[in-house]
Order: C-alpha cells, then sequence, then structure tokens
C-alpha cells in the first residue's frame, strides 16, 4: 500500500470476520478506500460530505505524556465508503472538522469517549453531541463493562486486533504505513460495532436506557474542572486540616493554572506528594525550601519565591471545607445478610436480562439500600427493572424462592 498527498484513493484490504451481518463489514472479498487528509480544502470537502450522514465512527490519535493539553496528531473517521485519517498536525485550521462534530443531525461514534470528548472539547469549546459510546453500550449486550476497544472487537466480530502500535509516537511524520493502517483499523471496526450494536439495542428495547449515560458523558464539567477544584483530587487530602488544607488549596490551584500557562504537566511542576510535603512542613525561606523532600532544584530556582508568598498567603487564610468523604460503613450481620440477599436477586435478574450483575446493580448501591442510606439509589433504566423488588425484600413484602431454573420471586 502507498499512500499518497491528501484525497488519493488507497485501496487497502482487511480480513474476513464473523457474528455479524457481513454487509457492515469489509471482508476478504472487498476493499476499503482510504483518505489521508492534510489540507484544508479536502478536509472542507470530507466533513461537507460526512455532515450528510447519520454517524461517522471516530477515533483519535494524540499524546500527552508531555504536555498539560492533549496534542492532537490524528482523527480518523468512517461511514460506509468512506473512510479517512485526518492529519491534525498539518492542517492548522479544524474549523471544518469543528463543525462535523458540533452538527446535531450526526451521531458521533466512539469507544471509552471521554479522553476523545476532551480532545474535541479543547478544541471547540463544546461537548460533540449526539454521541454513542459502544463501550457504555456493551453491558446492556451482555458485555463486561470497561471492556477494551481489543477485547470487544475480538468478543463480538471475532478479529484479533494488532497492538504493535499501542505506543507509538504519532507526531512523527510521515507516518509509516504500518502506523495508519493500525489507526484506521480502530473506525473500521467501531463502526460495525456500532451498526450491529444499535440494530440489538432497537430490538431489545434498550436504546432509550443509554440516553442518560449519554447525557451524563456531554455534561462539559466534566472536561473543565476549575483550577481551584483540583485540589480534591489529590490523595488523602481529607486527613489535612487548618492551615495545611489551605496551602494544599492554594499550592493546587496555581499549579493547574501555571501548568496549563506553560503546557507541562502538572505533575512536572510540582507532584502531588512534594506538594503535601510543603503544606506539612510550611516553609518560611528558600533555605527551608531545600529541605522539602523531592522537591526538584529546578523547580525551587525557577518558582520558590511564588512558592513561599503562596505558603504565607495561604497560612492565613481559612480554607474550603472538604468534600463530603463519607467512611464505608462496615455492615452488621443483619445488613450483610440483607446485602446478600438482595445479591442473589440481582444476579438472577442479570442472567435473565443478559446484563452484568454489576452494571444491573453495583455493590455500593445495594450497601446504601440495606443501611437505609438510598432505597432510591438506583437510577434511569434501573429502577423499573428492580426498584420495586428490591425494596420488597427489604421490607419484607417479598420472598425468594430456589427452583431448578434458578430463583423466584414471591411479591406478598
Amino acid at each position: 500500500m502507498v499512500w499518497t498527498h491528501c484525497d488519493t484513493l488507497i485501496a487497502t484490504q482487511h480480513c474476513a470476520v464473523i457474528m455479524v451481518d457481513v454487509s457492515v463489514l469489509p471482508t476478504k472479498d472487498t476493499y476499503t478506500q482510504a483518505l489521508y487528509i492534510d489540507d484544508p480544502a479536502a478536509l472542507t470537502r470530507l466533513c461537507a460530505d460526512l455532515r450528510q450522514r447519520p454517524y461517522v465512527a471516530v477515533d483519535t490519535e494524540f499524546l500527552r505524556e508531555r504536555t498539560y493539553r492533549p496534542e492532537l496528531c490524528l482523527v480518523q473517521v468512517k461511514h460506509e465508503e468512506l473512510l479517512a485519517c485526518i492529519d491534525t498536525i498539518a492542517i492548522k485550521d479544524l474549523s471544518a472538522l469543528s463543525e462535523l462534530l458540533l452538527d446535531e443531525s450526526v451521531t458521533k461514534v466512539f469507544h471509552a469517549a471521554s479522553q476523545d470528548l476532551e480532545i474535541f472539547y479543547l478544541l471547540t469549546g463544546k461537548v460533540p453531541t449526539p454521541l454513542f459510546d459502544t463501550q457504555v453500550a456493551a453491558p446492556l449486550l451482555g458485555y463486561n463493562e470497561q471492556i477494551g476497544y481489543a477485547n470487544l472487537v475480538r468478543e463480538y466480530l471475532g478479529v484479533e486486533l494488532a497492538k504493535t502500535h499501542t505506543r507509538a509516537d504519532w507526531t512523527r511524520r510521515p507516518l509509516p504505513e504500518k502506523q495508519i493502517t493500525y489507526a484506521l483499523d480502530d473506525v473500521i471496526y467501531l463502526e460495525a460495532l456500532y451498526v450491529d450494536m444499535h440494530r440489538q439495542l432497537v430490538e431489545l428495547g434498550r436504546l432509550a436506557w443509554l440516553e442518560p449515560e449519554f447525557a451524563d458523558a456531554a455534561r462539559p464539567e466534566k472536561y473543565s474542572r476549575p483550577a481551584g477544584e483540583r485540589w480534591k483530587k489529590i490523595r488523602n487530602v481529607q486527613r489535612y486540616k487548618g492551615p495545611a488544607l489551605s496551602i494544599i488549596q492554594a499550592l493546587a490551584r496555581w499549579r493547574e493554572i501555571k501548568a496549563r500557562e506553560i503546557n507541562q504537566p502538572r505533575n512536572w511542576l510540582l507532584k502531588d506528594d512534594v506538594l503535601l510535603n510543603i503544606a506539612q512542613q510550611q516553609p518560611h525561606s528558600e533555605q527551608e525550601l531545600t529541605h522539602i523532600r523531592s522537591l526538584e532544584r529546578k523547580t525551587r530556582d525557577r518558582f520558590g519565591s511564588e512558592i513561599l508568598a503562596i505558603v504565607d498567603a495561604a497560612r492565613k487564610e481559612t480554607p474550603e471545607p472538604h468534600p463530603d468523604f463519607t467512611k464505608k460503613q462496615k455492615l452488621n450481620a443483619a445488613n450483610l445478610a440483607r446485602l446478600q440477599l438482595l445479591s442473589a436477586w440481582v444476579c438472577q435478574r442479570g442472567h435473565e436480562l443478559g446484563i452484568a450483575p454489576a452494571l444491573l446493580a453495583p455493590q455500593k448501591v445495594l450497601e446504601r439500600m440495606v443501611t437505609g442510606r438510598g432505597r432510591d439509589a438506583l437510577h434511569g433504566w434501573r429502577d423499573p427493572l428492580l426498584g420495586e423488588e428490591l425494596s420488597a425484600l427489604l421490607d419484607g413484602r417479598a420472598a425468594l424462592s430456589c427452583a431448578e431454573d434458578g430463583l423466584h420471586i414471591e411479591l406478598q
């Protein structure tokens, strides 16, 4: 295969697959033509075409190890015969791509969408909608929660994907042919997954169950956490109070703003454990800063005066209150028995519905129910399937019986 400039058509052959309608997949007897888009005019034509389609499978390749913001290197898109790699390093004006992503008439299909959505939120200032995430949908068809793309393709389509380029340098130009082919596989099989999963979900009456999940994924606040909130993500921060907590909050905010400003990973600037050490020791001078464990000299030399000023000001402030860090409640014998009862029925219903029990009613939800902290803890599509039955079991208004074909519930 030889890749050429812009929108020259290149034939690439893919292996046969099984377990789904072969009309939605390339087979050993058919070829998929691929476009390599590296100029704005070609991108405009491609996106104008895709905006006439009902959906588009989308994947990205990016690097974020050396920067605060992920560096978008490649976007792969597919709808039926139209397959393309968009070189987002070569093309500086991505407005046509933004218009496609924000077109409400086109469903954007992803697998494990969160990182892709974050990148596109940073690109466009909005979250692409409507969207469909095959990782979120898979458990409603009997697959494991959080299933990876390669595992889903293998289990659903019977195709073993190559893993040779999972750690590739996507900033390299020109990209090697094998690397481009690897990238294209992500959307070729993603479209196949979407087409058949969508059909099955419609047939089972479960497509609407996903709407709250996708609406939650599209909330902008998931991708734009304020700098002042970042301290809440620091491990064990709930152990601190008073001036130490105030310093943690101020340093975390400063670190976030500074890392964003210089486009450097926050932990390159100041690791969490170093930040906590500073809050504990509360240094007053540059000499005292030298005693902070693991604080790199280059950070101390470049930002030492700023850090000292922040510490000095913050120790005089009242810290923000902690979030509600509710400790896990240890179950007594009675509640443990109730939990086992509910879990047994959830397993039975999961088997009947072909849905993983952990997705149907997570353990933490059941624990909240048996301790009286959340009788209404089941939300969305889960409540009509299980809510009344679980409440009845807890209230003594129902009983379980065991038969050869499994458990049965009798409502009183």
